[in-house]
């Protein structure tokens, strides 16, 4: 394992190396580092909101900044904890400022001070990193790297090197410890680790992010300033032996927080790779308690292979705090399946349906009976009931059509059980996959990444695609506590939801309730001890006003109310069928039963979110798992402040209060 200053070149010109440590390194949200990748820069001005390991570090890239500069530094004022008389906050002026006092001495030297204002001031946070909080970079004197002085701070500079022939590199901020992971020789079918330094694997530079003019610094700027206005922001950037970047991660506060909620089913958007677009974009993504898409995280991938996404997937992995999905939804390649079983195994792992089909017209537009194949394709995939159903119309198809040599069709068939709804239904997936001809999944930035958007560009519209999101799901949270929702029937199911559900849930579980209604002929076929077997008869709709009647199958159990039907639109969706409602109705049931109403449809769902012991018995040194819990205790306050001015007006005053509160106990904390 390789650790990387990201940010600047090192004082010295000589690099410091770390011993390996394993496979990976977890990196936390203060910990990362705002970088130019594939530029040389000057090491940069003071800035507030960098931090470093220790006081030293910070003295270090302070003096570092004088020397180039030309002026030197000392520590002209240290705050200390009164007990353990340990520094909490230190300010680092410019040699040159304050004044001496007088000297009684006969031949006084002469007053060099001049006052001067220049100065930084540092302070330990989280107990682990000294962070600046104050910068003044304008002198009162003459200062340039022309003028040759002798200044004690650079002699020790110039010591310490001496003592080792290999000096530890001035970080600013954080190294990042990049992942060196296991790459799988598909061919071979085995696995072979990364020579690091060998030479054994020459290094293909055709693997990196291609950054064009202006791509570098918009990517430096963006992190720099999520670092210094978003609290627990998370990235990560890999970088190969020569510092070119090869991936780069990152989820912002809302992301991790929104995955706490979230985190039964996420897709893995890979649309701009799959098309080809110059943004190698990755995007996480799961759904929120209005059925709405939200951002978990996102990078930039260098190359589509298993050794690529691995480290994009560990990343992600990290960032979330080891916590696995329960599925997982990816595009159909055999680099994904390979890195997603090697990550996240125990996960299910399906393929988006959408995705596939819209591969259709590509596949086998140019084939001869392209409509007819279609059309059989369709009916196979989306219409079948039983899992014999679609072996049966699939044989058809490819026998009729003469598609045996197909080879997508060949792949699609081996791989049936990731991606035809009929081999899915005991998988959870509350809305993420579409399970009617007419559905289509969206990516996650449609409408904001094109073919030749940049990198810079992306990055520009980044904030407004987020802050657009949010405000729909704040809108969204609004309206469902605050509106009264329109009832079209007089079925006790209805109110019941309507009364739990969000609005936008609710809207689609009222079509299955005005559903019943296409209903008809429901029937009892087997009774075995409490189970019974139903038939119930739907007319439904088919192009050209035609229609058909199919005939689905619904099982109850009497003794504890659980119902299940062969369409298993509860798995898919999230919420009861019109079939299952139907056999209830006819059984005498008014009230759903409650394990049928999920509790992440709920349009309190986040402020009655239960608090898990992993979050209550947490390491209170750990800085991210802090904020996390912190976070998720918070929301619920937070939620019910929204929703009127006089609880807003209360909880800003107690928030208020609660700050300065806690700039009164930092006040008594200091020993001069």
């Amino acid at each position: 394992m390789e650790v990387v200053c990201l940010n600047r070149e090192p004082a010295f010109d000589e690099v410091d190396e770390c011993e390996d440590e394993g496979d990976y390194v977890t990196v936390e949200n203060d910990d990362a580092v705002c970088a130019t990748p594939q530029l040389k820069r000057k090491p940069p001005r003071p800035t507030v909101g960098l931090e470093f390991d220790s006081f030293d570090e910070g003295y270090d890239f302070y003096n570092a900044y004088a020397k180039e500069q030309g002026f030197g530094i000392r520590v002209s004022n240290s705050w200390f904890r009164s007990k353990r008389k340990e520094r909490y906050r230190a300010k680092l002026s410019c040699s040159s400022a304050g004044f001496k006092k007088k000297s009684e001495a006969n031949n006084p030297r002469p007053e060099t001070r001049t006052g001067c204002p220049a100065m930084i001031v540092i302070k330990l946070v989280d107990s682990k990193r000294w962070r600046i909080v104050e910068v003044e970079l304008q002198h009162n004197h003459l200062v340039s790297p022309e003028i040759k002085r002798f200044y004690k701070s650079h002699k020790k500079m110039i010591l310490a090197t001496q003592k080792s022939q290999q000096a530890e590199p001035v970080r600013e901020i954080h190294t990042i410890k990049l992942y060196r992971t296991a790459v799988v020789d598909a061919a071979c079918n085995g696995y072979s680790k990364v020579a690091e330094r060998d030479g054994r694997h020459p290094i293909d530079h055709s693997k990196h992010l291609e950054l064009k003019e202006g791509d570098a610094h918009a990517v430096y700027n963006y992190f720099c300033r999520m670092k210094l206005t978003n609290p627990n922001f998370f990235y990560l950037m890999d970088l190969d032996d020569e510092g070119q970047l090869k991936n780069m991660f990152w989820a912002d506060a809302r992301s991790r927080s929104a995955y706490t909620y979230f985190c039964d089913t996420i897709a893995i958007d890979t649309t701009s790779l799959t098309n080809k677009y110059e943004l190698p974009l990755v995007s996480f993504v799961g759904v929120n308690h209005h059925g709405q898409s939200v951002l978990l995280g996102c990078g930039f991938l260098g190359h589509e292979s298993v050794e690529y996404f691995i480290w994009m997937f560990k990343s992600w992995l990290t960032c979330m705090l080891g916590r696995h999905p329960q599925v997982i939804i990816t595009d159909q390649s055999k680099p994904l399946q390979i890195a997603v079983s090697e990550v996240f195994a125990g996960t299910r792992h399906c393929y988006c349906l959408s995705y596939i089909m819209q591969r259709v017209p590509e596949k086998l537009g140019g084939l001869k009976g392209y409509e007819d194949i279609k059309r059989q394709l369709n009916k196979a995939v989306y219409n079948s009931l039983k899992i014999a159903e679609f072996e049966s119309s699939w044989g058809c198809m490819i026998g009729q059509h003469g598609l045996v040599e197909n080879k997508w069709l060949q792949s699609l068939y081996e791989d049936r059980q990731r991606w035809v709804p009929v081999y899915l239904k005991d998988t959870s997936f509350i809305g993420m996959i579409p399970v009617k001809e007419n559905e289509r999944s969206k990516p996650f930035f449609d409408g904001y990444v094109h073919k030749h958007t940049s990198f810079k560009e992306f990055l520009d519209k980044y904030d407004l695609a987020m802050q657009r999101k949010h405000m729909k799901e704040a809108t969204s949270d609004i309206d469902s506590r605050n509106l009264s929702f329109e009832l079209k029937t007089k079925s006790n199911f209805e109110l019941q939801l309507s009364k739990v559900y969000t609005k936008e849930i609710f809207e689609k579980f009222q079509a299955e309730v005005e559903g019943m209604y296409c209903c008809f002929n429901t029937r009892q076929v087997n009774v075995n001890g409490p189970i019974i077997t139903f038939v119930v008869k739907e007319r439904v709709e088919l192009e050209g006003n035609e229609k058909e009647v199919r005939q689905y199958e619904v099982l109850y159990e009497t003794t504890h109310m659980e119902i299940r039907c062969i369409c298993s639109l509860f798995n898919f969706r999230g919420y009861l069928c019109r079939h299952a409602l139907n056999v209830f109705n006819y059984n005498g049931v008014e009230d759903i039963p409650s394990q049928y109403i999920l509790p992440r449809w709920n349009k309190d769902y986040k402020c009655r979110f239960p608090q898990g012991n992993s979050l209550v018995h947490i390491d209170e040194e750990d800085h991210v798992l802090r904020y996390d819990h912190l976070l998720s205790r918070a929301i619920q306050v937070v939620e019910e402040g929204a929703q009127s001015q006089e609880h807003y007006r209360a909880l800003l005053q107690e928030l208020e209060e609660l700050y300065s509160r806690f700039n009164l106990v930092d006040d008594n904390q200091v020993f001069l």
